[in-house]
C-alpha cells in the first residue's frame, strides 16, 4: 500500500508533501497492531472524547522519534537510513512483545478485580449514573479523576495527556512499519519540503488515531452499565493483542508469514 502511494505520488515540491504526508499519515495509522493497542488502552474511559485524547497522546508519541529519525535522515541521507533499517527489525520485535504486554494486563487487570462498575451520582442533574473504571482496585481510596473533569461549558473536549499511550505509539513510532515512509525522504528535493512532509504525516496519523479511538471505545461505552458485558469485550480486545503479539513475533523470528493477511 505505502508502495503504491510513493509510486504514484512522488514528492516534487510543497503540494505533493502535504498531499503525500497527509494520505499515508491517515493510512498509517489503521495498520492492525495499531488498532489492536489503541482498542486495549480505550478501555479505561467510559467517554468517546477521553478516548480521542487516548488517541491523540499516542499519535504525539508516535510522531516523536520519526521526526528525530526524520530529520537525521534528511541531513544524513542514505547512510543514516542503512542504519536505521539495520536496527528496524528490533524495534518491530519490541512492538510484538508490547502487544502480548498489553493483552496479558487485561487479563491481570480483570483477575485483580481492576475492571468495575462504579455508581455515581451526578450533583448536576441530579442523577445516579454508572461507568467502568480499568484504573484502580476496588479496596483502594481515590480521588475520582472523572468528577474533576465534570465542571465548565466544555468539560469532556478539555485535552488532556496520557503518558503511557505517548510510550506506546513512541515504540509503534521506532518500528519498522514507518521504514518505507522514511526511506521517501532522501527522495525529497530538499530538507524544507522533507520537514513538511514529515509534519504532514505526523498530523495525519494523529487525526485518523484519534478517531479510530473514538470508534474502538464505542463497544466499552455501551457496555459500561453492565460488568460481566464489558469484561468480555474487554478479554476480546486482550486476546486480539496477545495474538497479533505472537504472529508479529513468530514473523520475524521464525519468517512465518502470519500477519500476512492483515492490513499490516
Amino acid at each position: 500500500m505505502f508502495q503504491l502511494i510513493t509510486e504514484s505520488v512522488p514528492i516534487a515540491g510543497f503540494g505533493s508533501a502535504l498531499v503525500l504526508g497527509l494520505i499515508i499519515g491517515l493510512r498509517h495509522s489503521t495498520d492492525g497492531d495499531h488498532i489492536v493497542a489503541v482498542s486495549t488502552m480505550a478501555r479505561d474511559y467510559q467517554s468517546l472524547f477521553k478516548g480521542l485524547w487516548v488517541g491523540v497522546s499516542w499519535g504525539l508519541g508516535h510522531s516523536t522519534p520519526l521526526l528525530i529519525l526524520g530529520i537525521i535522515i534528511l541531513l544524513l541521507k542514505e547512510a543514516a537510513l542503512d542504519l536505521y533499517e539495520s536496527v528496524a527489525t528490533y524495534f518491530e520485535f519490541g512492538v510484538a512483545l508490547m502487544l502480548i504486554f498489553l493483552g496479558l494486563q487485561v487479563f491481570w487487570k480483570i483477575s485483580k478485580g481492576e475492571f468495575h462498575v462504579h455508581d455515581h451520582y451526578n450533583e448536576h442533574d441530579q442523577e445516579e449514573h454508572k461507568h467502568i473504571h480499568g484504573s484502580h482496585a476496588h479496596e483502594e481510596d481515590e480521588e475520582d479523576a472523572h468528577e474533576s473533569n465534570t465542571h465548565g461549558p466544555f468539560p469532556i473536549f478539555i485535552p488532556f495527556f496520557r503518558l503511557k499511550s505517548y510510550i506506546i505509539g513512541f515504540i509503534h513510532g521506532l518500528a519498522g512499519s514507518a521504514a518505507v515512509m522514511l526511506a521517501i525522504l532522501p527522495t525529497t528535493p530538499n530538507f524544507m519540503t522533507g520537514i513538511v512532509f514529515l509534519l504532514l504525516f505526523s498530523i495525519g496519523t494523529m487525526i485518523s488515531m484519534a478517531l479510530f479511538t473514538i470508534l474502538v471505545s464505542a463497544p466499552f461505552v455501551a457496555s459500561s452499565k453492565s460488568e460481566t458485558t464489558s469484561n468480555i469485550i474487554i478479554s476480546i480486545a486482550g486476546v486480539l493483542s496477545i495474538a497479533l503479539g505472537c504472529a508479529l513475533g513468530s514473523d520475524i523470528l521464525f519468517k512465518t508469514d502470519f500477519t500476512g493477511i492483515l492490513w499490516y
